[in-house]
Order: structure tokens, then C-alpha cells, then sequence
């Protein structure tokens, strides 16, 4: 039993991690319908700005839960106003500005903290399950997933924000003869994203073994997850997490994470060729 116990912890933290560093991307290529290659890195910068506020005297806390998406924030609203803002609606061209930007926000980074791994303390012990020792600090990453998830669908289905930013996604010129600027709209929606993206970062830091280029690692995943998930941007997330994140899971556990790596990608592929719009595009029709 307690073994059924420790893997079920297992699966969910999967499931909330691959879930917590999609949210962001989700967001911006799910209402915007801008594809952000640079999410990545985005979340790399979270983890850099968690450890550069530790070693300022910052607490953990504040440090992971604040001042990383503040920071990524900042960033995304000055790449939102320099380059995306003049790419809107040119897919391929905005595909090479974010690929060329997470190349030089990488570089930056190995310029700035070089090319050695850096880490964050975890700050939960483990836990004590009958015979087996669970990560403390997991249950707290499937928490924090949980609760951005949450949130995210109140802001966007109950608040008069999210609703103005689905109506300006679904019909811009509507909004703009409503009196609403599309402009601000997508800076704010721009921004949002880059600050879930850092909260993802700051969260999942005392866990990765962060470098310059670990926003390798994450971009691939991510950017199955959102594409498999559909037009619906929490609904969407949450489906393809849970089922590719148990896909992973279940093969990792029956032969290597490798093979659950490999196992993720193919399930994606045949889902996708099934559903080519994506789990939402026939279920969850009309969610947040």
C-alpha cells in the first residue's frame, strides 16, 4: 500500500511539473497564437533570478515565489516592446525571433554565471511514507501547480481581464470597436505568460540542475504539451499533462527515463495524428 502510495505522489508530480512549465507558453501561443521558442529560456531565467536573489540575503521563499516572476516579467514586457510586438500574425518570422532570442538570452547567461551547474537549496525535506522516503519538496511543486492552474481558469473565465483578453484573441477588431487596445492586450497577455514561465522557473529550481542550456530541456516538452492540448489554454494544458506526463511516468518506471522520454513524444505524435487540432478540439469545447 505504501508503495501504491509513493508512486501515485510520483505520478502527480510528473503530471504538475510538465503542467507548470507549459502554463506560460500555453498562455501566450494559446491566446495570442504566438509561438515563444524562447520559453525555455524564460524559465531558466526564473531559476538564475532565484539564485542571484539567494545570494543577495533574499528569503527562499520570496525569492522563488516573487522575485522570479517579477524579474521574467520585466524581461518579456521588454522583449514584447523591442521585437514580438512588430511580429503579430507572421508565424515563421516570430518562430525565428524567439529562436534567435533564446539563443542570445543562453548566451548571455553563460557570459554572466559561466557554463558551470548552479543550484538552489531545497528548503522541504523528505518525507517518511511507511518504509519509503518521498521528496517533501514535490508535494509542494503539485500544490503550486495545482493552485496556478486554478487560478489561471478563475482570471480567465470569471474576471472582466480574462474576458477582454479572450474576446481581443477570438476577434481583435471586435474588442478595438468595443474601445479596447489590442496593443495593451497583448503586451499584458505577453507579459502574464513570461511571468508564469519565471514562477515555473523559480519553483521548479531547487529540483534542476540549472546551466545556460538547460532551456533545451524544457522547450520540447512544453511545446508538445501546449500543441497536443488545443485551442483551450488551462483545459487544454491540464488534459495533455495528465496524459502524457503517465505516459512518461509509467515507462520511466517499467525501463528508463530515456524511454519514458521517447514514450512522451510518440504518444504525442498519435494523439496528434488522431486529433490534429489538439485533445480540446473535440472535448473540453468552450473551456478557459
Amino acid at each position: 500500500m505504501d508503495q501504491i502510495v509513493v508512486s501515485l505522489l510520483e505520478l502527480a508530480y510528473t503530471i504538475s511539473a510538465l503542467a507548470l512549465a507549459s502554463a506560460g507558453l500555453a498562455l501566450i501561443f494559446g491566446l495570442m497564437r504566438v509561438i515563444n521558442l524562447a520559453h525555455g529560456e524564460f524559465i531558466v531565467l526564473g531559476g538564475y533570478a532565484t539564485i542571484v536573489a539567494l545570494r543577495l540575503g533574499c528569503n527562499i521563499w520570496i525569492a522563488m515565489l516573487i522575485v522570479a516572476p517579477l524579474v521574467v516579467g520585466v524581461v518579456g514586457f521588454l522583449i514584447e516592446r523591442i521585437v514580438i510586438r512588430w511580429l503579430y500574425g507572421r508565424t515563421v518570422d516570430t518562430m525565428l525571433a524567439t529562436w534567435g532570442l533564446s539563443l542570445a538570452i543562453s548566451g548571455g547567461l553563460s557570459i554572466i554565471f559561466g557554463e558551470t551547474t548552479s543550484g538552489v537549496p531545497n528548503p522541504i525535506g523528505p518525507l517518511q511514507i511507511g518504509r519509503f522516503s518521498v521528496g517533501g519538496y514535490s508535494l509542494f511543486v503539485i500544490a503550486m501547480s495545482l493552485g496556478l492552474m486554478i487560478g489561471l481558469y478563475l482570471i480567465l473565465r470569471f474576471t472582466r481581464a480574462g474576458l477582454i483578453v479572450r474576446g481581443a484573441m477570438q476577434s481583435s477588431q471586435v474588442s478595438a470597436a468595443l474601445g479596447h487596445s489590442t496593443q495593451k492586450i497583448y503586451t499584458m497577455t505577453f507579459v502574464a505568460g513570461s511571468m508564469v514561465a519565471g514562477f515555473a522557473g523559480g519553483v521548479l529550481s531547487p529540483l534542476v540542475a540549472l546551466t545556460p542550456n538547460t532551456g533545451g530541456q524544457f522547450i520540447a516538452k512544453t511545446f508538445i504539451t501546449v500543441i497536443t492540448g488545443g485551442p483551450s489554454v488551462i483545459a487544454g494544458t491540464v488534459a495533455a499533462s495528465i496524459l502524457l506526463g503517465t505516459v512518461a511516468k509509467v515507462f520511466e518506471l517499467l525501463a528508463t527515463p530515456v524511454v519514458g522520454e521517447m514514450a512522451l513524444l510518440l504518444s504525442a505524435v498519435v494523439l496528434l495524428r488522431m486529433l490534429p487540432q489538439g485533445i480540446t478540439s473535440r472535448w473540453f469545447k468552450g473551456s478557459a
